[in-house]
């Protein structure tokens, strides 16, 4: 289990840790914990998460979980960490 998921030993493939850049507001990313996948960027690299996060239009570089499937049916990423903190 990682940061409230759990992960499929046989098929890691599906469900993996990765960086991405999270469209956020400061209120809901200081509360949220998962994001579907609507503002969820997934990029390459941490430095390209980096590079490319800006805070002014709420858009933060973070490591993921994900995507994984909702009991509704949506895609989710988790937040493992923000990048900035």
């Amino acid at each position: 289990m990682k940061g409230g998921i759990f992960i499929d030993a046989e098929a890691p493939h599906l469900v993996r840790q990765q960086f991405a850049l999270v469209q956020a507001a400061p209120a809901i990313r200081a509360k949220r914990q998962r994001f579907p996948e609507n503002v969820v960027e997934v990029v390459a690299t941490e430095e390209e998460a980096l590079r490319r996060q800006d805070p002014a239009q709420n858009l933060h570089g973070a490591e993921v979980m994900g995507p994984s499937r909702s009991s509704e049916g949506f895609r989710l990423f988790y937040l493992v960490r923000w990048l900035s903190e």
